[in-house]
């Protein structure tokens, strides 16, 4: 079997082996195998002879103190978290953390890889689309007062998030929400997709009849009105929609499921500060580390002819 030894190697085992047992002086065996007088002395002074290990007798961080990789590791140990989400909640705290020393800290603790879930499935990524891509649904809260409908809106590519609270869910509503959505955001919107709810659009089944031949819904009347196209999922797949029904699922658990809200005022409140935190504040794995804001300005910078108004100069929020 064939021997491995490091690149800059002057011995084989075999000859290792014959200094060690040799009773000749260091420099008759150096000049006999064509060596240092000072690799003779090392060979001798061996139990074994293998290749040493390469780098540090005691291996630890050179970006990190020991009371930060401690850290680090209680950390990721108590939450487990993935790599770049355990990188954006650290850094905070140890600014000189980067993601590759981050990286070969949890190498060193044999951790670096989280355990496995069962029923874990290969996502399928969505196709990339300039900014301007919106999705938009309908989900119902609850607070002490009564029933609210939460209109949501979501970015597919720079995740900004737009939504409204209101008391009724029809078309007239719906696209008053797409012109507040429009004011809103700083760049021009070029798509839409939606579910099949008649706030959108007519039902699937009356597409064909005389009503849709000759009355057009106010949503794409809007979509029409500010050169949008307007898309719809297929029916009976709203997962097809799955961006917005997350971003439904998020603000749902940062709000009425977690809290209680005596009138609906407390939670348009709550709601607008959670918005502003999100989009200015929250880092996204999916951006790279960038917040909403952040990315839309990177944009702005890459390609201004995209957008309405400068970037740097809008505040954006819950409308109330």
């Amino acid at each position: 079997m064939g021997q491995i030894l490091h690149g800059c190697a002057t011995t084989t085992e075999t000859v290792r082996r014959a200094i060690q047992h040799s009773q000749e002086s260091l420099m008759v065996l150096a000049g006999r195998y064509g060596i240092n007088p000072k690799t003779v002395a090392k060979w001798r002074k061996r139990m074994h002879v293998t290749d040493a290990r390469m780098g540090p007798k005691e291996v630890r961080s050179t970006v990190l103190t020991l009371e930060e990789e401690a850290a680090v590791v209680a950390f990721r140990r108590l939450t487990l978290l993935p790599l770049d989400d355990c990188l954006y909640a650290l850094q905070a705290g140890i600014p000189n953390l980067t993601r590759s020393s981050l990286h070969r800290c949890l190498q060193r603790h044999g951790i670096s890889k989280l355990p496995d879930v069962e029923g874990d499935k290969t996502r399928k990524k969505f196709k990339q689309y300039p900014i301007g891509y919106f999705h938009i649904d309908i989900a119902e809260v609850q607070t002490a007062q009564g029933k609210l409908y939460l209109f949501v809106a979501i970015d597919r590519t720079s995740k900004f998030a737009y939504a409204e609270l209101h008391a009724q869910s029809d078309r007239t509503v719906a696209a008053a929400f797409l012109r507040c959505l429009i004011k809103a955001v700083p760049y021009k919107i070029h798509t839409i997709l939606t579910d099949n709810g008649v706030q959108f659009c007519h039902p699937p089944r009356y597409r064909n009849g005389p009503t849709a031949r000759y009355i057009t819904p106010m949503f794409d009347l809007c979509c029409r009105e500010h050169d949008i196209e307007h898309r719809t999922t297929k029916v009976n797949h709203p997962w097809t929609n799955g961006q917005v029904e997350r971003m439904n699922r998020t603000l749902k658990e940062a709000t009425v499921k977690r809290y209680h809200y005596g009138s609906h005022d407390e939670l348009k409140a709550h709601m607008q500060t959670f918005l502003m935190a999100y989009n200015f504040a929250k880092r996204l794995k999916a951006l790279k580390g960038l917040t909403p804001y952040e990315y839309i300005c990177k944009i702005w910078s890459e390609d201004p002819d995209r957008f309405i108004i400068n970037p740097h100069h809008h505040t954006v929020g819950l409308n109330n």
